[in-house]
């Protein structure tokens, strides 16, 4: 069993807002932690560093043919990866990026809007710094 709830929107679109503990998109809000990837945006039950595990992110590596970028937001504080979820995506062909939610949400909206194979594994924060 995979670590997501059905998707809230069936396409890849920028994030409007974070914050409050969720994220906002297509004029929609969504409460809780995010996937963004190419088959849409998915609800993520992910709330800490520590759950990121290669089973929450499955639905990334099944993917992974339409992803050359991961950004990661890990809430407010940088920490680090596991060398096997590391390892696990560096195989499929995807570059990391693990930095801050604000950052991650930045950053992935640049890249979308270039039109890059980009992702985004996004914990939700309760405020914005």
């Amino acid at each position: 069993m995979t670590e997501t709830t059905p998707g809230h929107f069936p396409d890849q679109v920028g994030i409007d807002a974070y914050g409050n503990s969720g994220f906002r998109f297509a004029e929609m809000s969504h409460r809780g932690s995010l996937l963004c990837l190419p088959t849409g945006m998915l609800g993520w039950s992910v709330a800490t560093p520590a759950e990121i595990t290669l089973e929450s992110l499955a639905p990334v590596l099944t993917a992974a043919d339409d992803i050359d970028v991961l950004m990661i937001g890990l809430g407010h504080d940088i920490t680090g990866l596991s060398p096997d979820v590391r390892a696990a995506l560096r195989e499929q062909g995807i570059i990391v990026e693990a930095i801050t939610t604000g950052s991650a949400v930045r950053t992935y909206n640049v890249l979308l809007a270039e039109h890059r194979a980009v992702a985004a594994a996004l914990i939700a924060v309760d405020k914005v710094r």
